[in-house]
């Protein structure tokens, strides 16, 4: 049986600054901005080339407190390539981190969520 990871929850006090921030400069794709209701709006966004999205909103009855999140990573082909791109888009990013499972750089969100983004060893070169 298949299990996949389809939407994560990133909690934010600013929907608007928060969506600015994922597509403007982290380049996700704007999938859904609905308002439903007065009281009921939700946001998802997808990562290029990623099967999962992250769901923001107002409404939505999260339970984590904006910034607390701490646990996505996400891998990436260049770490280099990446670092570049985003401090060129004025994204505040620490990297590149070498280790012996990869390269890694994080950043945080307009409300402080941490995002690890991680190139894979080689494999095939060892």
């Amino acid at each position: 049986m298949d299990w996949k990871i389809e939407l994560i929850h990133v909690p934010v006090t600013d929907v608007d600054r928060a969506k600015a921030f994922y597509v403007d400069k982290l380049g996700f794709n704007a999938d859904h901005d609905q308002r439903v209701s007065d009281d009921l709006r939700f946001v998802q966004l997808t990562p290029p080339g990623s099967a999962c999205s992250i769901a923001f909103g107002e409404g939505l009855g999260n339970t984590l407190e904006p910034g607390s999140l701490d646990v996505i990573q996400v891998v990436i082909a260049d770490a280099d390539a990446v670092l570049a791109e985003l401090r060129a888009k004025g994204v505040e990013a620490e990297g590149v981190d070498e280790q012996a499972w990869g390269r890694f750089i994080s950043l945080r969100d307009p409300d402080g969520n941490r995002w690890t983004l991680q190139q894979l060893p080689d494999y095939g070169a060892a």
